[in-house]
């Protein structure tokens, strides 16, 4: 099943590329008068990011102006990049799809689990990779009398698990140098000082949105995303757009197509992913990073399950990968601290930062 999720990054260049894109995507629409539209999606939909760098081409969100998130395309959803107190630079667009990819894994999950599957898997749109989600059952699964509330439990907790996973597999490969557009540049962006912590925000509000009683999903992430932001101390946009100039020259490069020296390889393998923070940001004089826990599948074991995540990498720069991983069979329980490793020497070697 072919998820309809991307998370490529905004530079000025591919900007105009991407706009282009998308204009010749809708006239193929009206000239073939019939085919895919924008709603009735078998996943998440296709969402832009920005480069964290104060250049052409970027935006920078107003804060109070978000609009209303929109599962399903709206032209009354709002993007771009935030700055938080708590948590640095902030990709409103990678918040908002890593939460509906969330969604729909939880609901991927609870499905399987109702059925009793042992297996399914996935692509995400625009890659070529596959991921193969195995699922192992307890003995006394088929007789448990409480089987719904299990699966529930369990749903919420593989649900985010699964989708932070994509979203790290996702700059693997971007760092590797797999292009997904085929032209446009995207090791510059990988790994980016504001991606994961983003990506797993994005993880974590879905659930919370999820589990709101009163409100369906759009509304609930509406409101949490808005309120979430208060909470880390999002500033005005012209504060930000101070902020990310002031890294420029040490965490990116200007010009057209900015190359990120900062990148941030905190994956949570000690538990928790931490922000990486702007120093001497107005209004944050005091400034503390504020960790988010990272994803786990504690319940799982709990009730005797296991879950098993493995990916088929299908990229011309596949044997690159295995080389770094020292396997060619890619499970990121085992293989996504190694190539962390890998990348990081990889990056000291450039003359990058990092975060870790």
């Amino acid at each position: 099943m072919t998820q309809k999720y991307r998370l490529d990054k905004l530079t000025g260049l591919t900007l105009l590329l991407q706009k282009a894109a998308v204009c010749l995507g809708i006239a193929a629409l009206l000239t073939a008068g019939s085919g895919c539209g924008l709603t009735g999606l078998t996943g998440p939909r296709a969402r832009l990011g920005y480069v964290p760098a104060a250049t052409v081409g970027v935006v920078f969100a107003d804060p109070d102006n978000l609009g209303s998130h929109a599962a399903v395309y709206s032209p009354f959803e709002n993007s771009g990049l935030v700055y938080t107190c708590g948590a640095g630079v902030l990709d409103i667009d990678h918040i908002r799809g890593s939460a509906d990819l969330t969604r729909y894994f939880i609901g991927r999950v609870r499905e399987a689990l109702t059925k009793g599957q042992q297996q399914f898997s996935y692509k995400v749109s625009g890659e070529t990779s596959r991921h193969y989600i195995t699922i192992a059952y307890p003995p006394d699964w088929e007789t448990h009398p409480d089987k719904q509330r299990i699966i529930e439990e369990i749903a919420f907790e593989a649900g985010p698990y699964l989708a932070f996973d994509a979203t790290i597999w996702h700059e693997i490969l971007t760092w590797f140098g797999v292009h997904f557009m085929g032209f446009e540049p995207e090791f510059n962006s990988a790994f980016s000082y504001e991606d994961l912590y983003s990506n797993l925000l994005g993880c974590r509000l879905a659930v919370d949105a999820l589990q709101d009683e009163q409100n369906d999903y759009d509304r609930a992430m509406t409101q949490r995303l808005n309120a979430v932001l208060q909470e880390l101390g999002v500033q005005p946009r012209q504060i930000a757009v101070e902020a990310v100039k002031s890294v420029e020259g040490r965490w990116y490069t200007g010009g057209l197509i900015p190359d990120m020296k900062m990148r941030n390889f905190d994956i949570g393998l000690d538990g928790f992913i931490t922000p990486v923070l702007i120093e001497n940001v107005k209004n944050c004089p005091d400034a503390r990073a504020v960790p988010l826990p990272a994803p786990a599948l504690e319940r799982l074991q709990q009730y005797g399950f296991s879950l098993t995540h493995e990916i088929k990498p299908n990229v011309f720069e596949q044997g690159a990968i295995f080389k770094a991983a020292g396997s060619k069979r890619i499970v990121p329980d085992e293989h996504y601290p190694v190539l962390i490793e890998f990348m990081k020497q990889d990056a000291a070697r450039r003359g990058y930062q990092y975060s870790d």
